[in-house]
């Protein structure tokens, strides 16, 4: 199973996640890569934020070392509802913890 955990800050906004794990079906664990991988890329890349990140195997966890904005919301936002939507067609497969 993935578990994708999700950081909140008081305020409601995404401050980072943590996943780990594999499901054993490929579709699933190149959907949840492929989306946090791009939230990732996204911050880091094309925001410029600093952020502090662990990379393995089947993990990946990432920080926003600053406060959550608007442009950073919408990223994790989106890596979010797409997570959820994965999470939806395969509750054996994914969980999201909040």
């Amino acid at each position: 199973m993935i578990k994708v955990k999700i950081f909140f800050q008081p305020d409601g906004r995404i401050s980072g996640f943590d996943v780990s794990g594999h499901s054993g079906e490929d579709i699933v664990c190149a959907g949840v890569s492929s989306l946090t991988d791009t939230a990732f890329l996204g911050i880091t890349e094309y925001l410029h934020r600093e952020v502090s990140y662990d990379a393995a195997s089947g993990k990946l966890r990432m920080e926003l070392k600053g406060s959550p904005d608007e442009q950073t919301e919408s990223i994790l936002q989106t890596m979010l509802l797409g997570l959820s939507a994965i999470a939806e067609a395969y509750p054996k497969a994914v969980r999201i913890l909040k």
